[in-house]
């Protein structure tokens, strides 16, 4: 017997109609384009607390001099940062990057690991970024948990958490496992561009018939 229709099947399936005409966000697009787990993990490590066009340019920039592990690990610290700039904490992400080939061969035979505990091993990864490698980088389910995914299932009601990793730990709880992959994409691009943490476009909102007003029962 196949599973009701729930509200938030109405409610993902409307955002993903709604965001297909959005720019993807930019560590969707570099697995579009590579199909490679290294570069969407160095993608997302510079990706944090930094704006899409930014990390696009870093990421172009560092792409050239480094297809490879072993590509970063010839590069110095100095090379990165200047690589890098100005995406934020390049100084502290520059030295992840250059600690992450020796980790990768001393733990994991210089390859990308694709469990979310395997990846927290590594620097400069948290679970976030563990979670978007294992969605994204090797098609795993995963759930993945922003400051974009935690206000909109708070505001949705669907959740009723403080921190991004309550919101993780209920979202495994209840979110059907079928949208563990997709749903950040869709959810990080619908709050980028629409669902915003300050002045959200609430009457043009697709979905504002479930906001937490109503709440989202299933």
């Amino acid at each position: 017997m196949s599973r009701p229709v729930g509200v938030i099947d109405k409610i993902l399936a409307t955002l993903k109609r709604e965001v297909a005409s959005y720019h993807a966000p930019i560590v969707d697009l570099i697995e579009v384009q590579t199909h490679d787990p290294f570069k969407v993990l160095v993608a997302t490590i510079l990706s944090a607390r930094t704006q899409d066009q930014t990390t696009a340019q870093a990421c172009r920039r560092l792409f050239q001099r480094v297809r490879g592990p072993g590509d970063l690990e010839r590069l110095s610290r100095r090379e990165i940062e200047k690589l890098i700039y100005p995406v934020g904490f390049y100084h502290t992400k520059a030295l992840h990057l250059k600690a992450l080939p020796g980790v990768l061969k001393e733990k994991f035979a210089g390859r990308v690991p694709s469990t979310v505990e395997e990846l927290l091993e590594l620097p400069g990864v948290g679970r976030k970024t563990a979670n978007l490698v294992v969605a994204v980088g090797f098609d795993k389910p995963a759930v993945c948990v922003d400051v974009h995914v935690h206000r909109i299932m708070n505001r949705l009601g669907y959740v009723k958490t403080r921190t991004p990793f309550e919101t993780e730990m209920a979202l495994r709880r209840k979110l059907p496992v079928k949208y563990w992959t997709t749903f950040n994409s869709i959810l990080v691009a619908f709050g980028q561009n629409l669902c915003r943490p300050i002045a959200p476009k609430c009457p043009v909102c697709p979905i504002y018939c479930w906001c937490k007003r109503v709440g989202v029962k299933g």
